[in-house]
């Protein structure tokens, strides 16, 4: 089978067989197939698309071009979640633990972020000593002793993924839906999920920013999903202001804490609340936590009790973090200059620019352009306002937490382009927009 053939059969528009795909997956991923042809493939998918079965196919491919894990001897039935990104998304660190409250093991593999700020393993790696490099043994360990782990990506899960990632991004191949939701779900299959919750965001600071992208990536993720044996839930969620107030990652992971604590921001609880529930209903596999409104007041419950932050700290504790961290916040990464942003007149928020606000943070040093970047983990933003509030000249709108005054004047600068004003009221951006099921 020649890759050429390949190249030319995708060119025309005809859908690639299973083996074409996996032929071309198996061959890439050993190094036998040139970069120059794997960029021509992809372009042609990117120019004529996929059938929904090649789509699940090439997925498929992907999940088993190397490691993948299987955890039933452990979890009869694992669940995962996966957010497309955003600005002040630390939601995974009040999840895992609200579920697990609940009595249900989770185990889930996270990344570091690029971008806006730091991904789910820079933010714990703000509470000294958290080892989120953990060898399977240990992995599997921390399962069953303590129903909950959150770590890197252990073994070799998804090369194929990794490898056809980078070259879409020098390729101008990244926006094709088939390869977005491919490499998303490649990677979660190859997880040992069986019940999966994405959270699609939408908005100025997501890579979908019109509704109707959103929808079509959730249900094209859904839809390979369910043709691999999997229970899917995608719900759409608005990422057009920033989630919760914190933007960085030892900020980020003192609001997590306060959320553990029944506190926090409003916004971002309910956040954590709809997707902790979607998790227990997968869970329960049509038996348990069919009622919405009983699995709402059992994970509230966990929240007022106390339940899901001890989870927090047991897991923290578990892989090496110093759980003074996590019972005093203030003694994370603490950046030295804080100065407030004001108001300069009255009137109704009518924007909080998500993009604008995470470019401010990631200039601040909260993010990384690319892998391997340095990240300081102690700056950062806090977002006091959000669409719809009414201000008075003065008020605070953000505050900035920075290490050098240099940036931090670059940063003042840029969010004053975030905010916008209205004489009139405004209506409050809604959480979310729909959600998608398939089973």
């Amino acid at each position: 089978m020649r890759i050429v053939d390949l190249i030319i059969k995708k060119r025309d528009g005809l859908p690639l067989t299973k083996d074409e795909i996996n032929t071309f997956i198996v061959r890439y991923t050993q190094g036998d197939v040139p970069d120059y042809q794997a960029a021509a493939l992809l372009m042609a998918i990117f120019l004529k698309g996929m059938t929904r079965e090649e789509i699940v196919n090439l997925t498929l491919a992907m999940a088993h071009s190397g490691d993948v894990l299987d955890l039933s001897d452990i979890i009869p039935y694992s669940i995962d979640k996966h957010s497309s990104g955003g600005v002040g998304d630390k939601t995974t660190l009040v999840v895992l633990p609200l579920v697990a409250a609940c009595g249900v093991p989770v185990a889930k593999m996270s990344g570091r972020g690029l971008g806006f700020s730091g991904g789910t393993l820079d933010k714990l790696e703000s509470i000294a000593g958290y080892n989120v490099n953990l060898s399977n043994e240990d992995f599997r360990r921390l399962i069953r002793q303590n129903g909950i782990v959150l770590s890197g990506q252990s073994g070799d899960l998804a090369p194929a993924d990794g490898k056809l990632y980078a070259l879409r991004d020098v390729t101008g191949t990244v926006p094709s839906l088939p390869l977005i939701a491919s490499s998303i779900m490649s990677k979660k299959i190859a997880a040992g999920a069986n019940g999966i919750v994405l959270d699609v965001k939408v908005g100025r600071g997501a890579f979908m920013t019109n509704l109707d992208d959103a929808q079509a990536l959730a249900q094209i993720m859904v839809d390979i999903g369910v043709d691999a044996g999997r229970d899917m839930v995608a719900v759409l969620s608005d990422m057009n202001q920033p989630l919760g107030q914190a933007v960085g990652n030892a900020l980020e992971v003192a609001e997590a804490i306060a959320c553990l604590r029944n506190g926090g921001p409003a916004d971002f609880r309910e956040h954590c609340l709809e997707l902790a529930s979607y998790m227990l209903r997968l869970a329960g596999q049509g038996e348990r936590w069919t009622d919405a409104a009983d699995v709402r007041q059992q994970l509230e419950e966990h929240l007022a009790n106390g339940q899901a932050f001890a989870r927090f700290r047991q897991m923290v504790a578990g892989q090496g973090g110093d759980v003074r961290m996590v019972d005093d916040p203030s003694l994370l990464p603490a950046a030295r200059f804080i100065e407030p942003v004001s108001a300069v007149r009255s009137g109704f928020i009518a924007q909080v620019a998500a993009e604008a606000v995470g470019i401010a943070s990631s200039e601040l040093g909260a993010g990384r352009e690319k892998k391997g970047d340095p990240i300081d983990l102690a700056v950062g933003l806090m977002v006091h306002v959000k669409v719809g509030d009414s201000v008075q000249p003065g008020d605070t709108l953000f505050t900035i937490h920075a290490n050098d005054l240099d940036k931090l004047a670059a940063c003042r600068s840029r969010l004053e382009s975030a905010i916008a004003y209205s004489d009139t009221s405004v209506e409050p951006l809604p959480l979310f927009y729909g959600t998608l099921y398939g089973r």
